[in-house]
């Protein structure tokens, strides 16, 4: 999905995408992908009290309404803004590399950048839609609809993605005309949508920035590409941190907004949908943050071992965000299927259970990734 992901070799396998790295490659693209994907698959499968409701259906709020100050763990841990972040760096790379060839048409960059993206959810979704249909014409089981939807938790977030994708072409002439003005005009229509939506109770405008937010995201991505971000003094990320983090605290202790970044159960407002000027904050925080550390992050990237962790990611990353909540399914089947029963509230017997939904849905996973990433990565290498 990006421009910076290990390409298909032929034959051989992840040493030799390792072997084929080239010097001048920003390593540190490839680790805040796979470090955004892994943490969005653990927080579903390790910090989601994830039980049947009152209808059978399973559903998954989360221990921080219940456990004083958790919320702050989700300023880091919510890390989707990080990825649209990395999104927009690898997507005006992938148009920069287009224009150089003379081919920049948008249906040749959208095609470019959303192939590999599509192939592994459509076949998900293929699958899912058969064997649902199978289930409900033999059985007099429901579906999967009534009972399982949170299986489907990754698509919107896709379908969120893939319309940033679309406007890339859009954004990045947009970025090269207007620079920071362009950002500080998405932030103004940020803050405007939201006291319209808050203020007057118009609540199509949150819908609006739902959108917003997330290319506020993917537009500093624009901003590493084209070297501002490396021109900088450290002295200006660390402002731009310290600004995000203001941002955030006074956000947060208005009385509109939730403390936590993600939603909480019992809470009328999240802040991921729809989308608030917190996530913006967020996102401002988060980048510089990513910013300071990377030159020591490059470092450590240089070794072998960890680089090829990071490609081993990276390689099957939309194989493993799309089925991830399909193996937590499976092993709540088999979990259940065994005679024991789901916690509906985070009791202490529920902590001791978190390294079992770690490892249970995590073998699972495996299987589907050796059965399913061959959509991702087409060809004999794929197989290996």
């Amino acid at each position: 999905m990006t421009c910076t992901e290990p390409r298909t070799a032929p034959v051989a396998g992840v040493d030799a995408l390792v072997d084929a790295t080239p010097a001048s490659r920003d390593r540190f693209v490839d680790f805040l992908r796979a470090l955004s994907i892994a943490v969005v698959i653990l927080w579903h499968w390790v910090f989601s009290v994830t039980h049947l409701d009152s209808h059978g259906a399973l559903t998954m709020p989360n221990p921080i309404g219940s456990v004083r100050l958790m919320w702050l763990a989700t300023w880091l841990l919510q890390i989707m803004p990080v990825f649209f972040f990395v999104g927009g760096f690898a997507n005006l790379a992938s148009l920069e590399a287009l224009e150089a060839k003379g081919e920049a048409r948008w249906a040749t960059f959208a095609r470019r950048r959303l192939s590999r993206l599509l192939r592994p959810v459509g076949v998900f979704v293929g699958l899912w839609a058969v064997g649902d249909a199978v289930v409900r014409l033999t059985t007099d089981n429901p579906g999967v609809l009534a009972w399982g939807r949170v299986v489907f938790v990754p698509l919107w977030f896709l379908g969120m993605y893939t319309a940033v994708v679309l406007l890339a072409p859009l954004t990045a002439a947009l970025h090269r005309r207007g620079g920071e003005l362009t950002l500080v005009a998405l932030g103004a229509a940020i803050v405007l949508a939201d006291l319209g939506r808050f203020r007057f109770d118009l609540e199509p405008l949150g819908l609006l920035n739902a959108a917003l937010v997330w290319i506020f995201a993917h537009q500093l991505g624009y901003f590493w590409r084209d070297g501002t971000f490396a021109r900088w003094p450290r002295r200006a990320l660390w402002a731009m941190a310290l600004g995000g983090l203001v941002a955030l605290v006074v956000l947060t202790n208005l009385g509109v907004y939730p403390r936590s970044m993600v939603a909480v159960r019992g809470e009328a407002v999240s802040n991921m949908f729809p989308t608030t000027a917190c996530i913006a904050a967020l996102a401002t925080f988060q980048v510089a943050g990513a910013m300071l550390v990377r030159p020591a992050a490059q470092r450590w990237l240089a070794r072998r071992r960890v680089w090829k962790g990071v490609v081993s990611v990276n390689a099957v990353a939309m194989t493993l965000f799309t089925w991830h909540m399909t193996a937590l399914v499976a092993a709540i089947g088999a979990y259940r299927a065994a005679g024991f029963e789901l916690a509906a509230e985070p009791t202490v017997g529920w902590w001791l259970q978190r390294p079992l939904w770690l490892v249970a849905p995590g073998v699972v996973l495996a299987g589907l990734v050796a059965l399913f990433a061959r959509f991702e990565l087409p060809g004999r290498g794929a197989r290996r």
